[in-house]
């Protein structure tokens, strides 16, 4: 028996595939274009719109064009494009198919597009287990639920397509929603039908038995019983298989006898039902294979860029679905459904089982880790299947603390843990990226950190490791949110406790604390008090992030209410908090003074010269008594003081600046001849620096490198006494001569360069 003929591929089509996967490689490559090329487009206006070229440009060009869109500059390699398998180069792939098919002749077209619309459709109903349903395939995921909303008014209202919204003017529609479902969409929906807002009943979630968010039922009972009896029509109501927040499944059994009890329609949305393709299901989301329409999203699912969205419904009468929408005349429409048609027969049945199972598998290997983790309050459905694992920071199922029970201890407790929450989110987010977890807000709950493998592991690439990676982060970050918690009351009564720190109450801010270095100079007008207070808390901010501590300092959010104040961030066991808040005070305190001393400079130097040219002068008149007028004289001096010297001595001064006077240098020779005795080898030496690897505000015997033997307060003032001795150093060279050297009071050492005798009348004139 001879074999069938084997047909050739279409070259055409073999082609198209080609080219389309070298475009897809050009693109996520990013290495089309050269180094100089590169350098030529930086410098070039290409990236600004311009006219079209009248003589058109070839492909390569064209992809350039692309890629310099998609990639921008290739210095931000963290902004590189997410890797597309293979599966995702058939979905990409679907779309420049359906624009070549697009060009058949009509009768071929409709066979060929009967055909995708029909497979699609089956393997969808059979991989869902929804019997006879039929398939409506859409961009918007909302779309789908809007053309079962037209089909259902249609429905219940036969004079619809004839009267219009007139019809509905006697008996007002309503659709019925939970307040869990996702925000906005019954706004959405009623906006595009036309109907009143009255038209939509938020449905409350339950206050008193079962999940908070699942949809009250016997509430809704009682609010389809009172809109019947004020004449109004029951048309639809949307029930969650998962929750957009926390992926809570609605009773679906129980809502769906109240549909069928009122004549109502049942439309199911969620993300758990992507579970409906496993062998075992919970019965919760089973009960959604009965539902009138549901709508899935296969393309998160499984990892398929640019697939449609699919919404699949039960109805008898194709003629109502032809008017609502749903079903279309136009074989090039019905090409919406090629690239998921295409995804499908590559996956194969047993690819997407496994896809949604390892998603499954991967929340209950987070969910069994949290378990053991203390502080860690989990709000999950169903422990032993659900595929959204919602956990959040609280220490309410923890030990209380040395201090007693944490939570408690302070106002506005609730907002704090919210921001603890968000912060780690956020961190989990960045320091594990390929978990996919993100921050969710939950009305009951407050804000959580959320694990749904569902919509982002087939993209992401999840695996268990990196879920293994993200336990291991949480287990390191949960002790820092404990102290925390912990110290933030004792930084508030620190900061009260000085004078001249004003202590901010910021709920919102994820860290130990607000605090705003408040001047003690009260004479000076508002404008000016708050320049000054913007100065010093800039320079403190500086300061303090140049210290060597584990603490972040910063200028807090970007649009947040406080402002020229000290955001510190999170705490470890072993911080001193009266250290830190001291360090601070007595930092702000040298950067104000520092201030004021610079802000007399002027004066000072001025008034002090002034001193100096009478003291010059003073000195020159004594040596002219004690010497003689003969000795002035240039030739005969040189002779006298040949024959017999002068034993003169030389009187040296320095430059006082806080004084503004000049001063003996005496003092100072004595101090430095008691320094070079002490740094003898045979006298004892003090320990005044820390140990290696140590850091500030560590309180000694809490960590392994927290011993000091100095407090860093003392370390601090040593060092900020150092930076205006320099600073004024310079600013006297400036107009002072140096045979005036200059210092700063109190502990700091002045210049000991001496004036000669005979140089003391040139200085004076030197100085007018």
């Amino acid at each position: 028996m001879d074999k069938p003929p084997v047909k050739m591929m279409d070259p055409t089509l073999a082609e198209m595939g080609n080219h389309l996967s070298d475009a897809m490689k050009i693109l996520e490559s990013g290495k089309l274009e050269s180094e100089q090329v590169k350098e030529r487009r930086k410098l070039s206006w290409k990236d600004i719109p311009g006219p079209l070229q009248g003589d058109g440009q070839d492909v390569v060009s064209i992809l350039q064009l692309v890629q310099n869109l998609m990639h921008g500059d290739d210095d931000q390699q963290g902004h590189r494009m997410q890797y597309v398998g293979e599966q995702g180069h058939m979905a990409l792939l679907g779309h420049s198919l359906a624009a070549y098919i697009s060009v058949l002749e009509r009768e071929r077209l409709r066979k060929l597009t009967t055909r995708i619309l029909s497979d699609t459709t089956l393997w969808l109903c059979r991989l869902f287990k929804y019997e006879n349903g039929s398939a409506y395939y859409h961009e918007d995921d909302r779309e789908g639920l809007l053309k079962v909303c037209r089909l259902v008014i249609n429905t219940h209202y036969e004079e619809y397509a004839t009267e219009g919204f007139t019809v509905l003017s006697s008996k007002h529609p309503v659709i019925y929603q939970s307040a869990a479902c996702r925000p906005g969409l019954g706004q959405h929906l009623c906006s595009q039908l036309g109907l009143p807002m009255s038209s939509l009943c938020i449905v409350p979630c339950n206050t008193m038995f079962g999940s908070l968010h699942q949809m009250d039922v016997a509430l809704l009972d009682k609010l389809i019983k009172d809109d019947c009896e004020s004449g109004k029509v029951p048309l639809l109501l949307i029930a969650n298989a998962g929750t957009p927040g926390a992926g809570h499944t609605d009773k679906l059994s129980r809502l769906k006898e109240l549909c069928v009890q009122y004549n109502m329609w049942l439309h199911v949305e969620g993300v758990n039902l992507a579970t409906l393709t496993l062998g075992q299901i919970s019965s919760t989301v089973t009960a959604a294979t009965k539902c009138d329409s549901m709508t899935l999203t296969p393309g998160p699912w499984l990892g398929l860029p640019a697939v449609p969205a699919v919404t699949l419904y039960r109805h008898e009468d194709p003629a109502l679905s032809l008017a609502a929408g749903l079903t279309s005349s136009q074989p090039v429409e019905k090409l919406r459904a090629l690239p998921l048609w295409l995804s499908l027969q590559y996956l194969g049945h047993d690819g997407i089982v496994e896809r949604i199972k390892h998603a499954s598998q991967l929340s209950q290997q987070l969910l069994e880790h949290l378990k053991t983790l203390a502080s860690i309050k989990t709000s999950v459905e169903d422990e032993l299947n659900s595929p959204v694992v919602v956990f959040r920071f609280s220490q309410d199922n923890s030990a209380p603390s040395s201090g007693g029970s944490v939570e408690g201890y302070f106002a506005g407790e609730r907002d704090i843990i919210d921001a603890l929450n968000r912060w780690l989110g956020e961190q989990l987010a960045q320091q594990v990226p390929l978990s996919g977890v993100d921050v969710v807000e939950l009305e009951d709950e407050g804000t959580c950190v959320r694990f749904s493998p569902l919509m982002t592991a087939a993209a992401l690439g999840t695996q268990e490791n990196d879920v293994a990676a993200l336990v291991e982060k949480l287990g390191e970050m949960i002790p820092v949110l404990s102290c925390t918690l912990r110290f933030r009351q004792d930084f508030k009564d620190e900061v009260l406790q000085q004078a001249l720190l004003s202590y901010m109450e910021d709920l919102s801010w994820p860290g130990l604390g607000v605090v705003r270095y408040e001047p003690r100079n009260t004479d000076l007008d508002e404008d000016k008090r708050q320049q000054m207070v913007e100065r010093i808390n800039s320079e403190l901010l500086k300061k303090l992030m140049e210290l060597d501590t584990d603490l972040e300092f910063s200028s807090g959010p970007e649009f947040g209410e406080e402002t020229n104040c000290i955001f510190i961030g999170m705490a470890t066991e072993d911080l001193d908090v009266a250290e830190l808040v001291e360090t601070i005070g007595s930092v702000g305190r040298d950067i104000e003074e520092s201030g004021k001393l610079f802000e007399n400079m002027t004066e000072v130097v001025r008034r002090g010269i002034q001193e100096a040219e009478l003291q010059l002068q003073k000195a020159n008149e004594e040596k002219l008594m004690e010497e003689g007028v003969l000795r002035q004289l240039p030739l005969v001096g040189s002779v006298l003081n040949w024959f017999s010297p002068v034993q003169a001595s030389v009187k040296g001064r320095t430059f006082n600046l806080a004084e503004g006077c000049l001063d003996s240098t005496e003092p100072v020779y004595s101090i430095k001849a008691q320094m070079n005795k002490d740094a003898s080898p045979d006298s004892p030496k003090l320990s005044t620096k820390r140990l290696p690897g140590q850091k500030l505000f560590r309180r000694p015997g809490a960590g392994s490198d927290s011993i000091s033997d100095t407090s860093s307060v003392s370390q601090l003032e040593e060092s900020f006494r150092e930076t205006p001795h320099v600073q004024a150093t310079d600013a006297e060279e400036a107009e002072v001569p140096q045979e005036l050297p200059a210092h700063i009071p109190e502990d700091t050492a002045s210049s000991d360069q001496r004036v000669p005798e005979g140089q003391e009348a040139e200085s004076v004139e030197t100085l007018r």
